[in-house]
């Protein structure tokens, strides 16, 4: 059966943000991620909040190599694992424009630091004393007080560097834009094969958007989707040529209001899953057939709590309807 989840995008207050995570396995999700936003309430002391109300439903954050040390991440996952009586995992990413560009944080080298970060978290999580020299980043006679931890890391990206990567050492590929899923899987299963045949889990965070309006609300954060995409994924959208040289500038420009031109009703009906509720559970089911995908997750960001909690209950039916009977 195929597990489902939330990932919430903490632009609501933290009372919300735990409350949404505890109604979630209340409801019976399998996973909550919640986004490290940097500017919105911090992922960890919600996180911790939500340990320690659910008994079942795994915990993790997404995160960045930039923005947090390694070393920093690794102990504070591992404080989950430790809260959730060994519930966490981790998410890592290479960092988008919308939480680096404002804290004036270069994305350079996301590759080198996604890979440093696994190692870090690993070495770090076997509990030994690590001595270790990365390209970025570098430990000295580092110890976690936590002990030896077993804690699952998945990579979720759209370039190919970090596909490939995914394939070959991560527990997880998480991938977010409907029409590359077949491309984008292509790359990781190629790199997990020349890897000893490994078979990452394979997971799908997208809206299901019910409603015309929930279709409509993905013009807030499409336009940061489409500046961080590479080539291959901005063609699997529909964009001419022109159209693709407007995302490379507003990406330099980091002006993601520059491409309303771009984001057209047709784009917003071709990035996600949408139509009636009875039409999604269709689409939820042939996307989890068509790309064998072994979890579903949602994504949750309305400012408003009752909205959100709607939400919740409303998706789990429909992912539900989505299973073989």
């Amino acid at each position: 059966m195929t597990k489902f989840g939330v990932h919430i995008v903490p632009l609501m207050p933290a009372d919300a943000v735990v409350e949404l995570g505890i109604e979630a396995e209340r409801i019976g999700y399998d996973y909550c991620l919640v986004a490290d936003e940097g500017f919105h309430p911090d992922v960890y002391a919600c996180m911790g909040a939500i340990a320690r109300e659910t008994d079942t439903m795994r915990i993790g954050p997404a995160t960045n190599g930039y923005t947090r040390h390694p070393a920093v991440t690794a102990a504070a996952v591992a404080t989950i694992d430790e809260l959730s009586g060994g519930r966490a995992f981790v998410t890592l990413l290479a960092g988008g424009s919308m939480v680096l560009s404002p804290m004036g944080i270069p994305r350079e080298r996301p590759y080198r630091v996604v890979r440093d970060t696994i190692e870090v978290l690993r070495a770090l999580w076997s509990g030994e004393v690590v001595d270790w020299e990365g390209e970025q980043h570098s430990l000295r006679g580092a110890q976690l007080g936590n002990g030896a931890r077993d804690i699952p890391i998945w990579i979720t990206s759209r370039g190919p560097l970090l596909l490939r990567l995914a394939g070959r050492v991560a527990d997880g590929a998480l991938l977010t834009v409907k029409p590359d899923l077949d491309a984008a899987l292509t790359i990781v299963d190629e790199a997990a094969a020349g890897a000893g045949g490994r078979r990452p889990e394979r997971i799908y965070l997208g809206r299901i958007a019910y409603t015309p309006e929930m279709v409509d609300e993905q013009r807030r954060t499409i336009g940061y989707v489409l500046m961080d995409s590479p080539e291959r994924v901005l063609r699997s959208l529909g964009l001419d040529d022109d159209e693709r040289a407007a995302v490379v500038r507003a990406a330099i420009d980091h002006d993601p209001e520059g491409l309303s031109g771009v984001i057209t009703d047709d784009l917003l009906h071709d990035y996600q899953i949408n139509g009636t509720p009875e039409e999604c559970s269709a689409g939820v089911a042939a996307l989890v057939a068509t790309h064998r995908l072994d979890t579903v997750l949602v994504d949750v960001l309305s400012h408003d709590l009752d909205e959100n909690l709607a939400l919740l209950h409303d998706t789990y039916q429909i992912l539900s309807d989505s299973q073989p009977r």
